[in-house]
């Protein structure tokens, strides 16, 4: 069986970093599969998922970092092709992946007991985000 829903989120930009476990656990209600995969995937070429232990001080850390790995006033060929200005946010996205896949057992997402699903919007400008869960199993 697979089942699958889109989630919606207002995002801030520059590395904001969204907690969607609480959304994705929901869907994996809504779906009625006790065991199988869960797919969580952005929509978009400049927001990545990943988890972490969702708290102020780690998300603040998360964010200082992926400024200095690759910062926002980084010139990119990107954003002088474009003019957006937004070169440094499709590097971040590339290299932290678009999706996530979290085992499901038992009805249960697969998740440490400090572990978290987030969306991180890298882009220059707060957006509207659309996420794809797709829950696949028996």
């Amino acid at each position: 069986m697979v089942f699958g829903k889109k989630i919606t989120l207002s995002t801030k930009g520059f590395s904001d970093i969204k907690n969607i476990t609480d959304q994705v656990k929901s869907i994996t209600h809504q779906s009625s599969i006790k065991n199988g995969l869960v797919g969580v995937f952005v929509i978009g070429s400049t927001a990545s998922v990943s988890t972490i232990e969702y708290e102020p001080a780690l998300v603040e850390d998360m964010r200082q970092q992926l400024e200095e790995f690759v910062p926002a006033s980084k010139h990119t060929r990107h954003s002088q092709t474009w003019g957006d200005d937004n070169g440094f946010s499709h590097i971040r996205a590339t290299f932290m992946g678009p999706g996530i896949t979290v085992p499901l057992s038992g009805g249960k997402l697969v998740l440490g007991t400090w572990q978290q699903i987030i969306v991180i919007d890298h882009d220059n400008r707060p957006r509207s985000r659309e996420v794809f869960i797709q829950v696949m199993g028996e």
